[in-house]
C-alpha cells in the first residue's frame, strides 16, 4: 500500500480555482464513505494545486485521483504522484499520468 497520493492540478498565474471546492468536496465525501482519507489540507505549490489522499491500496488512490481529473471545470493535465513520509518535499514520488 502506498503511504499516500498528491493529486496535481496545473494552474496558471493570475487565475481563479471555482473547482477547488468541487474537488475539495468530492474528496472529503469519499472520506467520509471511508473510500480514502484526506489527510492534510489541499495547498497550492509551484504551478500545480496538490490535494493529499491516504488510506487505501494504490490502485483505489489513483482511480480517485482520475476521478478528480475528470470532474467538470478542472483543467487538464493532472496528475499523481505516489509518494510517502519519507519524501523531502512534494512532488518527489512516481508520476502517474491520469486521464480524463
Amino acid at each position: 500500500m502506498a503511504n499516500h497520493v498528491e493529486i496535481h492540478v496545473p494552474i496558471a498565474p493570475g487565475d481563479t480555482y471555482p473547482w477547488v471546492d468541487e474537488v475539495e468536496d468530492f474528496l472529503y465525501g469519499l472520506d467520509e464513505q471511508g473510500v480514502i482519507e484526506v489527510f492534510d489540507d489541499a495547498e497550492e505549490w509551484g504551478d500545480t494545486y496538490i490535494f493529499f489522499i491516504a488510506g487505501a491500496k494504490e490502485a483505489t488512490m489513483i482511480e480517485v485521483a482520475s476521478r478528480v481529473a475528470a470532474l467538470d471545470g478542472v483543467p487538464a493535465g493532472v496528475f499523481a504522484r505516489i509518494t510517502d513520509e519519507k519524501a523531502a518535499d512534494f512532488g518527489m514520488g512516481r508520476r502517474v499520468e491520469l486521464r480524463r
